[in-house]
């Protein structure tokens, strides 16, 4: 995950297919799967909407929850070391999560988000308590091809003693990009040190954009 090191992101290529893609997104219009339903302007995050699971997840998302944690854990004790912070993650998500619910986090954070047109999402980070990863995964259940335009997945670093950066990514259908949860490493000439991150969506212009948010600590 070296791009993640250098960019504070990572495209993952394709994790889901199609079919999969509206399956998921079929689940949206069902609420007897989710915990919680935002409107996103009601508490000026945006606009749009998003829907939290509820326990148990479905299947292809319980899947991709472990699948990616694994994947990621070495790469996020890696970044604890650099930091300096006394973080150990463990190799597996259900060690990790137990160490969530010790802290009083048991709510399940994978969510949909969907955007209808001039639908977006303000600049933010997904900090649910005390205890989180520092990654998380959003993948595309939407084509930006033919379903949408507009709709970007915007991360925008703040750079020590300068203005801040930001970078503007397509997100294919089934395919997921991992971001910074928070911070990021960044080596200088004076060693290591933190570089602040936050994502969001820009505005849609046309048609209807939904995502899956793979986030790994569980809420308070």
């Amino acid at each position: 995950m070296e791009q993640l090191l250098e960019t504070g992101f990572a495209r993952t290529g394709p994790l889901l297919t199609r079919d999969e893609c509206l399956e998921i997104r079929d689940l949206y219009s069902h609420p007897a799967n989710f915990r919680s339903r935002v409107n996103m302007a009601q508490f000026r995050f945006g606009r749009g909407e998003y829907q939290y699971f509820r326990n148990p997840l479905p299947p292809v998302v319980h899947r991709l929850r472990e699948t990616l944690y694994a994947q990621l854990a070495p790469t996020a004790n890696a970044w604890a070391a650099d930091l300096g912070v006394e973080a150990e993650f463990p190799v597996q998500l259900l060690a990790f999560l137990d160490r969530c619910h010790d802290a009083g986090q048991n709510k399940p954070t994978p969510l949909i988000l969907k955007y209808s047109r001039g639908d977006f999402n303000c600049l933010h980070q997904d900090l649910y308590g005390p205890v989180f990863f520092p990654f998380q995964v959003i993948v595309g259940l939407s084509d930006p091809d033919s379903e949408y335009t507009g709709g970007e997945l915007v991360l925008v670093e703040q750079l020590p003693r300068a203005q801040s950066k930001a970078q503007a990514l397509k997100l294919p259908q089934g395919h997921g990009i991992a971001i910074t949860t928070r911070h990021r490493p960044a080596r200088g000439t004076r060693g290591v040190y933190k570089v602040n991150m936050r994502h969001g969506v820009s505005p849609v212009l046309d048609g209807e954009r939904f995502t899956l948010g793979v986030i790994f600590h569980d809420a308070e």
